[in-house]
């Protein structure tokens, strides 16, 4: 195994964070879920003939209405972005950041796989003499950044505004890119988010690759079949860390690509154990100094096994290390800030989550594996999220004092 290169990241102030998920709004929704080992998922309801699987749905997204001035972005995605938007105090803390450091001075960098590609494919089944309905045929929806351009809209910032689309490491990604813009001065402050909803070209998509299971996932379980997707949105805050301050801190990523298959990872999980290293080592921090790993671990046989492979390689036995899928669903796009948000959580509540749904451990997975929660008060924290064609990223956070 090569080792990463990578240069030190300047640590970054994680000012707001949130999340909205199939087990509610917000931090609160989703930090009571995980304590009472509440599930968000339920039967496939989605579409007129269901797909017999079990779903992560957002409550209320069909009652949900955006504001008259942004109209022009009006689709499910969007209303998700915008119920996300107002938890947690997350605009009102853009507010108090674009006041000090200026509108034009703060990115916007948001992740997505599908964006509004739900309001596409109900405009092809409405065409008019091949045309989109009048309802419909709004430009500003159908392009993957939407969302990006939906969320700029929304905020008011003047920044940077980039969409990244690079499937289920999307919102993982944003945190690198953000990163990237203020270290090298581009802007102050960042706001970098994700959002994906549940639509038929995911669910069929999914499906046809024979990766969705019938019943709720059951992540590093012997008997795991497959996934079951979710939607979700969240953001966080982003801005440089005065040396010396306390709080919660993005202290390193890294990034790799196996080049490998375009759906499947390597398998020896080399890019994983990649990506992992490079977020340790821009952190200058050590395997054994991580308390809490929130994994990819969607459910399939294949991407669980050799992502337990890459973390027994790299990490000690006393890893508390965990899937959280079983609560919110894969929610694809979203589950890079999803599960950010809930390492966030495990550095401020000292909650390490379980693996929910799963209790038959298997043997191909190491100790770092937990099916049960654990209550443990811990310094970092890590999120790993990897996408279709080996397109990883890892996230490493802090709540300590700054180096």
């Amino acid at each position: 195994m090569t080792a990463v290169d990578c240069l030190p990241c300047s640590p970054l102030a994680i000012t707001a964070y949130t999340a909205t998920t199939a087990v509610g709004p917000g931090r609160p929704a989703l930090l009571q879920a995980l304590e009472q080992q509440r599930s968000g998922l339920r039967a496939n309801d989605l579409g007129p003939s269901p797909l017999p699987c079990w779903i992560g749905r957002v409550q209320g997204l069909e009652e949900a209405a955006l504001p008259a001035t942004l109209q022009l972005w009006e689709s499910r995605n969007n209303r998700l972005a915008w119920l996300a938007l107002n938890q947690d105090g997350l605009l009102q803390a853009v507010e108090a950041v674009r006041l000090r450091y200026g509108a034009q001075r703060i990115a916007v960098v948001m992740g997505t796989s599908t964006s509004s590609i739900a309001e596409t494919e109900l405009a092809y089944t409405r065409l008019q003499d091949g045309q989109f309905p009048p309802e419909l045929a709004r430009p500003a929806i159908h392009t993957p950044h939407s969302l990006g351009a939906f969320v700029q809209a929304a905020t008011a910032l003047e920044g940077p505004c980039l969409t990244v689309a690079t499937a289920c490491s999307s919102s993982a990604k944003v945190f690198a890119q953000a990163a990237r813009l203020i270290n090298a001065g581009v802007v102050d402050a960042a706001l970098v988010g994700g959002v994906d909803t549940l639509c038929g070209s995911v669910i069929y998509g999914f499906n046809s690759l024979q990766l969705v299971s019938p019943d709720p996932c059951m992540p590093f379980d012997v008997r795991r079949v497959g996934l079951s997707l979710g939607e979700a949105g969240g953001y966080a805050l982003l801005e440089r860390a005065a040396p010396g301050t306390a709080g919660l801190q993005l202290r390193g990523y890294g990034e790799s690509s196996d080049a490998h298959h375009m759906s499947a990872p390597h398998p020896q999980g080399l890019g994983a154990r990649l990506a992992m290293q490079g977020a340790l080592q821009r952190a200058g921090v050590t395997p054994d100094q991580v308390g809490y790993l929130n994994l990819h671990g969607t459910s399939t046989p294949a991407n669980d096994s050799i992502e337990a492979a890459a973390v027994a390689a790299l990490f000690p036995a006393t890893l508390h290390a965990s899937s959280t899928k079983g609560w919110t669903g894969h929610t694809l796009g979203a589950a890079g800030i999803v599960e950010s948000s809930i390492a966030l959580l495990a550095l401020e509540h000292g909650l390490l989550p379980g693996t929910l749904n799963s209790s038959e451990p298997d043997p191909a997975c190491g100790p770092q594996i937990r099916f049960a929660p654990a209550q443990v008060d811990i310094q970092y924290a890590m999120n790993n999220s990897f996408g279709f064609g080996g397109n990883n990223c890892s996230l490493l956070f802090s709540s300590k004092v700054a180096a």
